[in-house]
């Protein structure tokens, strides 16, 4: 059966969009209506968010310009990585320690949610247990372990390290100096994860609005959200765009800077050859600064992903630039054929931490997960719903956290932004 990216329109043509399970297009807002709470976003943190608020008997609208989860929820790498892009010694040392152990409580949450949901909604996005982290040098691997120590402290138990003997275990490739698994890391097909969590929104009364982007939002004690053709009065409204959020907020929007990421399939390898690539069923990222990640699908292909772009452009050449990089992994694969290649832009915020917090009382924003937000979306969006329902606790303690502008502003955040990842890739080049 050939699988169709058009089949499923206004998606990008990615092997996620072809395979999903629903391919339903959900009509568009038309006319005035109303709601407890009105979610901008149908991405991972805005149906996260709106499942929350669901379960807990609120009504709930939730707003999306395109389709759900069209931007970085349905085009990422599937992995469930575990914490945030910093870590939490980093965070400790820049905001106190304090901060880190409250931050540290919540750092596996986003990996429990999704397979609590997964389970309790019976969602079909081929869940898999368990990822590799890969080591090029010596350094590498003592950060690695550095890391598995302080992970620890915090109270994650499922890391081991990997001596460069074992490697094979978890991937066919002569790269590696050595690495680290992490038993409570893992898989899934993004889009069908996405997809599956708003359908239980819906059974629990929820409703969606596909192709109703938001051009006004007007605060309030009761404010109101308008799209081109009708307008949505809730109680409170939660802006979850991330980097497809266009300029609407220009307080949130110039706080955050669109990174795009390129990902690409191979056609259906023989099982023989992807099980000997991967033998466990990992998924796998190393440990340089500009990132390779990959993975096996439920169909038997390869699934790869690196390379970067700020700013959010698009490279001209998907295929060219993460083909060569997964020859330098899999150089068995040099005849293969690649049968999907696309790229989807995340937020990014100078600090590398999530930004929360509230516009007025009644208005509350999460963006920014900075390349970790697969796990990082789903507790956020739990912690917004917890928010509107008067638990704030854990809301207060993430926007607490101080969030700062791009140096440059938007002529500039760009090229110096540029400029820091080519130091840091230089440095992993050199092994420094």
């Amino acid at each position: 059966m050939v699988l169709r990216a058009s089949d499923n329109p206004r998606h990008v043509n990615s092997w996620y969009a072809a395979s999903a399970k629903d391919k339903k297009v959900r009509p568009a807002l038309d006319g005035e209506t109303s709601a407890d709470v009105c979610v901008i976003g149908a991405g991972f943190t805005g149906i996260s968010a709106a499942l929350e608020l669901a379960e807990r008997g609120y009504s709930v609208v939730v707003l999306e310009a395109e389709r759900i989860g069209f931007g970085a929820s349905g085009r990422n790498g599937g992995q469930i990585v575990n914490g945030y892009s910093r870590d939490l010694e980093t965070i400790a040392g820049r905001y106190g320690r304090e901060k880190a152990v409250e931050l540290g409580k919540m750092s596996l949450e986003g990996g429990e949610i999704i397979r609590a949901r997964v389970a309790r909604y019976a969602i079909d996005c081929d869940l898999v247990h368990g990822g590799f982290f890969a080591a090029f040098t010596d350094k590498q691997i003592r950060e690695m372990e550095a890391q598995k120590n302080h992970w620890e402290r915090h109270g994650h138990t499922g890391l081991e390290m990997v001596a460069k003997r074992d490697i094979g275990k978890y991937v066919k490739t002569d790269r590696y100096a050595g690495g680290m698994i992490d038993m409570l890391g893992g898989h899934i097909h993004p889009l069908n994860l996405v997809l599956g969590e708003a359908a239980a929104v819906e059974n629990l009364g929820g409703r969606i609005f596909e192709g109703s982007r938001v051009v006004g939002l007007e605060l309030g004690e009761r404010p109101a959200v308008r799209t081109a053709k009708g307008s949505v009065k809730a109680s409170y409204v939660l802006v979850c765009g991330n980097a497809y959020l266009a300029p609407l907020l220009p307080e949130i929007h110039g706080r955050m800077m669109p990174v795009s990421s390129q990902v690409m399939t191979t056609e259906p390898l023989d099982q023989a050859l992807i099980e000997s690539l991967l033998p466990s069923n990992y998924c796998v990222e190393d440990a340089n600064y500009i990132l390779d990640y990959y993975r096996r699908t439920s169909d038997n292909r390869l699934l790869y992903g690196g390379g970067i772009g700020y700013g959010g452009h698009d490279p001209k050449d998907l295929t060219g630039i993460i083909r060569p990089n997964m020859l330098k992994t899999f150089p068995q694969l040099k005849d293969v054929h690649i049968d999907y290649a696309w790229s989807g832009n995340f937020a990014l915020t100078l600090t590398r931490i999530p930004h929360m917090g509230r516009l007025s009382d009644k208005v509350y924003f999460s963006h920014g997960d900075s390349g970790h937000g697969v796990t990082t979306t789903h507790l956020l969006g739990k912690i917004l719903g917890e928010a509107v329902a008067g638990h704030a606790e854990r809301f207060d303690v993430w926007a607490s956290l101080p969030n700062l502008p791009f140096p440059g502003g938007k002529t500039f955040r760009v090229p110096l932004t540029v400029f820091g990842a080519w130091w840091y890739g230089l440095r992993d080049r050199l092994g420094l």
